[in-house]
């Protein structure tokens, strides 16, 4: 039976859909019982019997649902209706940065360093929880007109192992973005919060210059130069940002992750005592780029 069909998912009335992707698709919605707009997650009808997509959305309500801060989006609910798993989540109604890129970096400069502030702040909070997201990058950082930020998707977080349980940490499935994924992601190694600041580096590179660090052929070379590629100078693709901000984004893609920062409190401090441009930009000309 057609989503469309159903009128209601649980306790949610189904309005329209605002998103679809591989697996699953996002519902705007209405929680009657409680008189407010929800977010639902649901998987696509060729998904939604799958048991390792059903653990997926459900692993990712239990890991949301732990979490509690303004930058973070609130998970409500994870239930299954007439054969349909769902999870109920905070409606926030705004594009994704990829959508923003998309219509182009001038548009987001004058932001950009707020955004990269915020961004960075939501990341130490999943980490406080105890948490490595394991999939940072654009897509799932929500940025509204009104400037407020919001961290989402869960489904691949882990644990970060702690104290004497760093000694017995488990080797961890391969997954992650490609473009994004930090070099122990592909070794499949025990991870901690330094393989997020290696993705949130990729990441802050595709925010300066459009485009992320690495790009390949195919799958094959794009994650062998994760693993050995130096990355190009940040200030080769835009001649505007401080060497103060390229040598801390060359430090979170630094191959061994203890060249890193060591965690996201010391890159926001080593980021609050530098500038991220020479000149704040207002709409940045094609003639400021490199």
């Amino acid at each position: 039976m057609a989503y469309t069909a159903l009128g209601y998912l649980g306790p949610y009335r189904l309005l329209n859909v605002v998103h679809t992707g591989h697996a699953s698709q996002i519902w705007q919605a209405y929680d009657d019982g409680r008189q407010r707009m929800v977010g639902i997650k649901t998987l696509t009808d060729r998904n939604k019997r799958d048991r390792q997509q059903i653990a997926l959305l459900k692993w990712e309500y239990q890991v949301g649902h732990s979490l509690s801060h303004h930058r973070l989006l609130n998970v409500f609910a994870f239930g299954v209706d007439r054969g349909t798993p769902y999870v109920a989540m905070e409606w926030f109604a705004a594009p994704n940065l990829k959508q923003r890129l998309l219509q182009g970096i001038e548009s987001l400069a004058p932001s950009l360093p707020t955004i990269i502030e915020a961004a960075a702040d939501a990341l130490l909070q999943v980490h406080r929880h105890g948490w490595v997201h394991r999939d940072i990058k654009p897509d799932n950082f929500l940025w509204s007109d009104a400037g407020e930020l919001k961290l989402i998707d869960f489904a691949l977080a882990v644990r970060r192992p702690r104290g004497i349980w760093k000694l017995f940490a488990r080797r961890t499935k391969v997954q992650g973005t490609r473009s994004y994924i930090s070099p122990e992601q592909l070794r499949g190694e025990s991870l901690d919060e330094r393989a997020d600041i290696y993705s949130f580096g990729c990441m802050l590179y595709e925010l300066v210059t459009g485009k992320p660090p690495f790009t390949g052929s195919n799958a094959q070379e794009l994650l062998n130069k994760h693993l050995k590629a130096a990355p190009p100078p940040l200030e080769a693709g835009e001649r505007n940002v401080t060497p103060e901000f390229g040598q801390l984004v060359r430090r979170c893609l630094a191959k061994e992750r203890k060249l890193r920062p060591a965690d996201m409190e010391e890159f926001l401090r080593d980021l609050r005592s530098i500038r991220v441009f020479k000149v704040p930009p207002t709409a940045m000309r094609p003639a400021d780029k490199g």
